[in-house]
């Protein structure tokens, strides 16, 4: 047999450059992936209670008896459409056992003819730099005083006036509550999902 005609293996002779070496799982692995969108939504935090109250300079400004707590952060970019967003949710939401058919996380806060205490926390909105808090992406005092009026008559317009409380804006408060269960909820009102569940409510 003749060198021309021997057989050979390819990979023998090409030389292999270590730069190429598992390109595929090192290209794999470099795939940047893309960082989540931050948040620029309403946020409420309701909390189903038996009773709740609002303090102010040792004085009760506001209380309810069986109902919702809704602590409300404002986003700098916030809007009517939030605003009706989270009226809507929070008024609908199935958060009381129906007492007829035993039947639980059956009606809202409406059926059951309960209340709803309103109070404004632009504290939802806070981030930690190091150990320090930073509140610069919530709406400033301005601005969300009169946008948060306006979203408490929103409640009031939807529901029933005498049914919706609220405490005092931009007041140092201290608020009292007996959770209901404990049954604690967080809406944001531009989350991703949002866009298909308002349609669909």
């Amino acid at each position: 047999m003749d060198s021309l005609s021997m057989p050979f293996s390819l990979a023998a002779i090409i030389p292999t450059d270590p730069r190429t070496k598992h390109r595929s799982s090192s290209f794999s692995a470099t795939v940047t992936k893309k960082k989540p969108k931050p948040i620029t939504a309403m946020r409420a935090v309701i909390q189903r209670v038996a009773s709740a109250s609002v303090e102010v300079e040792g004085r009760i400004v506001s209380e309810i008896g069986p109902g919702l707590l809704v602590l409300v952060g404002l986003h700098d970019s916030d809007s009517d459409a939030d605003a009706d967003y989270i009226c809507r949710k929070v008024l609908n939401m199935r958060l009381f056992p129906n007492e007829s058919t035993g039947k639980g996380w059956d009606q809202s806060v409406m059926q059951r003819n309960y209340q709803v205490l309103l109070v404004s926390q632009f504290t939802l909105y806070g981030f930690l730099k190091g150990n320090k808090p930073d509140f610069h992406v919530a709406m400033p005092p301005q601005k969300a005083k009169p946008f948060y009026a306006s979203l408490v008559d929103r409640f009031r317009n939807a529901y029933n006036n005498d049914a919706i409380k609220d405490g005092v804006f931009g007041a140092m408060m201290k608020v009292s509550l007996v959770n209901d269960g404990p049954v604690t909820m967080q809406l944001d009102s531009q989350s991703p999902k949002n866009s298909v569940d308002a349609a669909e409510s």
